[in-house]
């Protein structure tokens, strides 16, 4: 149960913190920070809960990482229903929070919440095939960085840094593709609040990052397996 909380709270962190740049400080013209300033953010969100929670839970904060550390043979089998559950609940919690604060502004327009999309809703105007190819390679990169920074053999207490930069950088290449999911459960707390398109497209990111989770699980179990 505490697992299960710790996971609860750190995506909630991840979608008020990610997102809640996206939504709250990115779009002014003089103070705005951009989509770098919000790629940062992503980073700094599993920064700071990988050395919060991590000790706890492992510091998942997503369903496809905790799947594709199953698939690399990292995680049990057992968990990775709860772990899920639980992500989506914190990430939905956040979303919340976040709503509540954004519709405090008086000119307050829910527009796209920072929701991921492809098509008319991808910021750069990118199709389906790109979206899906975007998704499912940064998320393969990721899961690849994480099993190779969490390795018994690699370099202890710098983990949750190379991690977070390489959050960042997926941030950085995907924003204008699709708003950069990576993350089944940070999407689908965004989709339920816009609802419409972002829940018609909402398939495409949860199949895509955990295809690319599950094929990173696969490729790094055979380039080093944990003995």
């Amino acid at each position: 149960m505490k697992k299960l909380i710790a996971e609860f709270f750190g995506t909630w962190w991840l979608v008020l913190g990610g997102c809640g740049s996206a939504v709250l400080a990115a779009g002014y013209p003089e103070l705005g920070i951009g989509f770098v300033g919000v790629s940062i953010a992503f980073g700094l969100t599993v920064v700071t809960m990988a050395y919060a929670i991590g000790h706890i839970s492992g510091c998942h904060l997503n369903p496809a990482v905790t799947i594709g550390l199953w698939a690399g043979g990292r995680f049990e089998a057992k968990e990775v229903l709860p772990y899920i559950a639980a992500q989506v609940l914190g990430a939905t919690t956040g979303a919340f929070i976040l709503y509540l604060i954004a519709s405090g502004k008086p000119d307050f327009e829910l527009g796209s919440f920072a929701a991921n999309g492809y098509g008319e809703h991808s910021p750069g105007g990118y199709g389906l095939i790109a979206a899906l190819t975007s998704e499912v390679v940064m998320t393969f990169m990721f899961l690849m960085v994480i099993m190779g920074a969490t390795h018994s053999k690699a370099p202890s207490g710098f983990g949750g840094l190379a991690i977070g930069l390489a959050l960042t950088l997926i941030h950085l290449i995907s924003i204008p593709v699709t708003n950069t999911s990576v993350n089944p459960a940070r999407s689908t707390s965004q989709a339920l609040f816009v609802g419409d398109w972002a829940t018609e497209q909402l398939w495409l990111f949860w199949l895509a990052p955990i295809i690319g989770a599950l094929l990173a699980g696969i490729v790094y179990k055979y380039l080093a397996p944990e003995k």
